[in-house]
């Protein structure tokens, strides 16, 4: 999943808030839901993150576009363990764009070369997620339609 830095996602240094990469990591595990008209939770139980280790690897800044990929670890009856790392496309940033669109400008009459996109891994972090009846709140078995999305899947997902 994609995500632009915007303005609001900054601290006063135009660098991402660092509670961002979580947020962003919660909404690619909600997306892989919601792409295929599903709700990740149920009326009676749902999935709460039960452990996580972060790695802040590197840094985002505002217009910066990024990229989170999953990685299903574990697949268990109650728990999965995804492993979720975010990228940085600096190819896709705005100010990187624009330095390209300044500089092809100012090269017109050279051959153009070829695009040459980076990425860098900023964030990784490994999440354990168990399945939880709300009102017991005790882990339960997760949904066969549910477990389904994350074997569909393999164990790439972006």
């Amino acid at each position: 999943m994609r995500i632009r830095i915007y303005y609001e996602d900054t601290d006063c240094g135009g660098i991402l808030y660092h509670t961002n990469y979580i947020k962003y990591c919660e909404r690619a595990r909600s997306e892989l839901f919601f792409s295929r008209g599903l709700l990740p939770s149920q009326a009676s139980a749902g999935f709460v993150v039960s452990a996580m280790e972060a790695k802040f690897l590197g840094f985002a800044r505002l217009g910066d576009m990024l990229e989170v990929r999953s990685k299903l670890t574990k697949l268990g009856k109650v728990q999965i363990v995804l492993l979720q790392d975010i990228y940085k496309l600096s190819h896709l940033s705005v100010l990187d764009s624009s330095a390209n669109i300044l500089e092809s400008a100012q090269k017109s009459t050279q051959k153009k070369q070829p695009d040459n996109s980076s990425e860098e891994k900023i964030f990784s972090a490994q999440v354990r997620l168990g399945y939880v009846d709300v009102v017991s709140q005790k882990p339960v078995a997760i949904p066969k339609h549910l477990e389904q999305v994350f074997l569909e899947l393999g164990n790439d997902i972006h």
